[in-house]
């Protein structure tokens, strides 16, 4: 893996947990918590990708072709959004409020 690919998984994890956030506001952390905790989710989910196989170092070796990009960001960006909503969902049930 890649700095490039480590960025874009970081980016889009912040995105993807930002969307999250915003569809489930329920469970949201607000911007700039939402942006923390994907920017976390978006690595591991990349990184988790990657050992597995699926992710950029998977997908297209460490070039920037299309393939790794897009598999960088889908991987940063599920990532982001799984972890926001398992931490929203964590904070909910002990009962701290926004």
């Amino acid at each position: 893996m890649d700095i490039t690919s480590l960025l874009i998984q970081l980016a889009s994890g912040a995105v993807g947990g930002n969307v999250a956030g915003a569809a489930m506001k329920k469970f949201s952390l607000g911007t700039v918590g939402n942006s923390i905790v994907g920017i976390l989710g978006g690595g591991l989910g990349g990184q988790v990708l990657g050992m597995l196989g699926m992710g950029a170092a998977g997908a297209a070796g460490a070039g920037g072709d299309m393939g790794s990009i897009v598999s960088s960001v889908a991987g940063g960006g599920v990532g982001g959004a799984v972890l926001m909503a398992i931490i929203g969902v964590i904070r909910q049930k002990m009962g701290k409020s926004s």
